[in-house]
């Protein structure tokens, strides 16, 4: 009975540490936060309906979504990569020539 009581007192003891250890994580952990007002109410019940579509709460809708955008590259963006990568200039006859050899070996 003793030993049953010191066992019990032990993985008590455990568990209060690892619940411990998570609480104190989960409070000194933030992330940045983004409000956005004024935002019309058929626009607000559309998120709020795709979000409930997808299981998932508003929030976390939004945060995928975010990403989403941030991570896409806008055509400027684009175009400015393709000018930093233009490795010179080809001039229009060569052009119809290397792109008749290119199709000609399909």
């Amino acid at each position: 009975m003793v030993q049953r009581r010191r066992t019990l007192a032990r993985v008590c003891a455990a568990v209060d540490f690892v619940l411990a250890a998570v609480a104190h994580c989960k409070h000194n952990v933030s992330m940045p936060h983004v409000l956005v007002r004024d935002v019309p109410d058929d626009v607000h019940a559309a998120l709020q309906r795709k979000a409930e579509f997808r299981h998932q709460s508003l929030q976390q809708y939004l945060a995928v979504e975010l990403r989403h955008l941030a991570e896409r590259r806008s055509i400027s963006e684009v175009l400015d990569e393709v000018e930093r990568q233009r490795g010179g200039r080809v001039g229009f006859p060569t052009a119809v020539t290397d792109l008749d050899a290119e199709r000609s070996q399909r």
